[in-house]
């Protein structure tokens, strides 16, 4: 017996789709309860029946969600106990997800501070290891990506995308696939929200520029120390530059 192929996957496939979608706005709203502290440590989150009322999807797709919260470290779902909210060091902040809650809903900038500290460790290392060991073919592509960033210096956008990518070239570079697959994480979450592009600075891209030719200079001289340094002080001293004050450091001020 044949099936007409459309009518055989017509029935099916628009639920999945529709389940999907409502998972994941579920998992977004609740995600960002947790890591605003409106869902507080160790607090239960309402039974399965009122919770899918609240949020206006079947208890399968709450529960779902619920296992989806549970995977990136932000519940723990006990039997006979319900599911209570972790600890903030039991959560996932590398994903995608929570990492984006965290960093929209931070007046104080202190994760988007925390995320620097952690990037310039990882990248500076990176520099210092391609320091060490890199190739004549290796340095060329590192001089190439240098060479992008200054033809693009008067084209914000393309400029933006060299430096990236000149960033993206050391971590590869440095064949740490674990440090690699983390700074490029959080340096793509990052470069995606509008508060860690921060506020404009006059002559920022040629500091940009003389920065990143620091690196090169100490990675062409095979000068770990140096690589490190340059590297380091290049990501602290840039998001400095373009951090804005939050309203408590302007009252200080």
């Amino acid at each position: 017996m044949s099936l007409d192929p459309v009518s055989a996957a017509s029935p099916s496939f628009p639920p999945r789709l529709l389940s999907r979608r409502l998972g994941v706005a579920v998992v977004s709203e609740l995600v960002e309860l947790i890591v605003t502290g409106q869902l507080h440590e160790g607090q239960l989150l309402p039974p399965e029946g009122p919770l899918s009322e609240h949020f206006g999807v079947s208890r399968t797709v709450l529960r779902e969600s619920i296992k989806r919260l549970e995977e990136k470290g932000l519940v723990i779902v006990a039997q006979g106990r319900g599911t209570q909210v972790a600890r903030s060091g039991s959560w996932n902040i590398l994903d995608p997800v929570v990492l984006s809650a965290l960093i929209d809903n931070d007046q104080s900038l202190g994760i988007l501070d925390e995320l620097t500290v952690v990037r310039s460790s990882l990248e500076s290392l990176m520099a210092g290891v391609v320091a060490a060991r890199r190739t004549d073919d290796e340095l060329l592509r590192i001089e190439h990506a240098l060479t992008a960033m200054r033809e693009t210096e008067h084209d914000s956008d393309a400029f933006r995308h060299a430096d990236f990518l000149f960033h993206i070239t050391l971590m590869e570079l440095s064949q740490n696939r674990l440090a690699e697959n983390i700074a490029k994480s959080l340096y793509r979450r990052a470069l995606d929200s509008a508060r860690y592009q921060g506020m404009g600075h006059e002559g920022a891209f040629r500091l940009t520029l003389e920065e990143h030719s620091r690196v090169v200079e100490a990675i062409t001289a095979k000068d770990v120390p140096s690589a490190e340094k340059a590297m380091r002080d290049h990501i602290e001293v840039a998001w400095q530059r373009r951090r804005f004050p939050t309203r408590r450091e302007s009252r200080r001020a």
